[in-house]
């Protein structure tokens, strides 16, 4: 018999429901979390501003009535301390540290198929068996940290904002470079921006950026209690797992140029990342792209005091919408204080690191601080940094050209490992919460079926992953998405084989599928 039912790995908003979940069945589960304590992202992610894109009220677990009740959200988008205490207070009242060992991090796992069981190795050398183990390793958790010639050589603080100190930092009146203007970068530079002596920016390619319009959200969350658990439900019909007032919608080849302009506005006013809804064919259509993206050049134009330097700001390389938009608190403005200035490293690449700074083109620019913010080996990253292996088979050999999975929940010849929000489902498109929730329910039915049925072991057919991974190809080649080079393609990490990492086709979909699969009696997995 294993040490265990189930391991599983991570110990944020994924690991600790799943962890609470496979509970409730009575399955002796452990959870193995690198971290000092609960959190996940929003333990390592500490920068300053570090903020999360998709509003409180709907980022937050849903499986409790009584914990949607208690808990009290004090801004429309929360800020990482907030959300780090909330799943701080989740673990305290569900008892779950008991079942958590922190500071351990797994470097292999290994399938015994005699004994249909995994073997899980942790960096301390100990290993445990477990019949099922559950990926809960985060889409965003393995930094990607490029090197720059000089680093070793300069003399200054180098921090980066996804492994940010936990006793913080002091920048007031220091000379800070930020190298990145991904969501993080974004946010650190807001952030920074108003305390440190001279800030400058190192940007290869600009953000689109809608505002948050930010602010306290106890009223509104006062008037949804009452109906908190139909709002839930909703959500997890919608394309992105999250309010967007899709009946509304309409499709921008059927809407005339005033109404458009009203639509727009109206979703720019309201803020957040339902601006890309504002119609059905923004990420299919080139023009209703184009008019989506004139409209948010045309406010960083209003919003910079500086035509150039708004120029240099304004995005024009790739579609709005097929990189992670940005929420932003006051982005743009921060560009018109004296103490900030751009380099765009694609007129003035970054040669080196000195002793005092960076040289970028022929310029010396003397900085006490160098902050990185170069974003993640997204979706694949943790799977790949561990040594998954079936025999001689590793699944980071399998995905040499790209994941492979059925409904990015498993992956054909690596038996009862399951993934929430693995690849090839909507995960990093969707809000996260739902998706999460999602899967980790998903998980917990089909263990519930395979000890029902006297069942030891589960994968998917070989031919249900290869249909699913078309499927979920075609799906994004309908779409604008891979006509940038983003971390939704794996461009951002050098070698990476470039493919669309997330199901495209939505979540309310998504959901309809996998729950047939499941009502199908697993439809397209091998049950023996």
């Amino acid at each position: 018999m294993p040490d265990h039912d189930a391991v599983v790995i991570g110990a944020g908003f994924s690991g600790l429901y799943q962890l609470k979940r496979l509970r409730e069945l009575g399955l002796d589960t452990w959870v193995a979390e690198a971290g000092g304590d609960v959190g996940g992202t929003w333990y390592w992610n500490r920068y300053p501003g570090a903020r999360c894109d998709i509003e409180s009220l709907e980022y937050s677990y849903s499986f409790d009535p009584a914990l949607e009740q208690e808990w009290e959200w004090s801004e429309r988008y929360a800020a990482q301390p907030e959300i780090l205490a909330y799943l701080q207070h989740v673990a305290e009242r569900y008892d779950l540290r008991r079942d958590i060992s922190f500071g351990t991090r797994v470097d292999e796992l290994d399938w015994d198929d005699v004994r249909a069981q995994w073997t899980v190795t942790t960096d301390d050398g100990a290993s445990r068996t477990a019949r099922y183990v559950i990926a809960a390793t985060g889409c965003l958790s393995i930094p990607s940290r490029p090197e720059f010639e000089g680093m070793a050589d300069f003399t200054g603080e180098v921090y980066w904002t996804s492994s940010w100190p936990h006793e913080g930092v002091d920048l007031a009146g220091k000379r800070v470079a930020v190298i990145g203007t991904g969501s993080s970068g974004l946010q650190t530079i807001t952030a920074i921006a108003p305390v440190v002596d001279r800030l400058t920016v190192f940007q290869r390619t600009p953000s689109y950026a809608v505002p948050a319009h930010n602010g306290p959200v106890a009223e509104r969350l006062s008037a949804l209690r009452p109906r908190y658990r139909d709002f839930r439900e909703e959500s997890r019909s919608t394309r992105a797992g999250f309010h967007c007032d899709e009946e509304n919608t309409g499709f921008y080849v059927d809407t005339g140029p005033e109404r458009v302009r009203s639509e727009l506005e109206r979703r720019w006013l309201d803020g957040g990342l339902c601006y890309t809804q504002a119609f059905r064919d923004i990420l299919r259509d080139a023009d209703a792209n184009e008019a989506a993206a004139e409209y948010v050049r045309e406010q960083i134009r209003r919003r910079v005091a500086d035509p150039g330097l708004a120029e240099r700001l304004t995005p024009r390389s790739y579609p709005i919408g097929t990189k992670r938009m940005c929420v932003d608190t006051g982005y743009f403005e921060v560009y018109n204080q004296d103490n900030v200035s751009l380099v765009d490293i694609n007129a003035e690449p970054i040669r080196r690191l000195t002793g005092c700074g960076i040289l970028a083109g022929e310029t010396e620019h003397e900085v006490d601080v160098v902050v990185f913010a170069t974003g993640f080996d997204a979706m694949t990253g943790a799977l790949n940094a561990m040594e998954i292996r079936n025999g001689e088979r590793t699944l980071r050999e399998k995905w040499a050209a790209g994941p492979r999975t059925y409904l990015g929940l498993m992956s054909a010849g690596f038996p009862n490992l399951f993934l929430i929000t693995g690849p090839q489902s909507p995960s990093v498109l969707s809000n996260m919460l739902t998706s999460i929730e999602y899967h980790v329910d998903w998980v917990t039915r089909a263990v519930v079926h395979l000890r029902a049925k006297g069942l030891r072991r589960m994968e998917p057919d070989p031919e249900a992953e290869e249909n699913w991974v078309n499927a979920t190809n075609d799906l994004a080649d309908l779409t604008l998405m891979p006509r940038a080079a983003s971390w939704y393609m794996g461009a951002n990490i050098p070698g990476k084989r470039r493919v669309f990492l997330p199901f495209a086709g939505g979540v309310g979909t998504y959901r309809q599928i996998a729950d047939g699969v499941a009502i199908a009696h697993y439809h397209g997995f091998e049950l023996t």
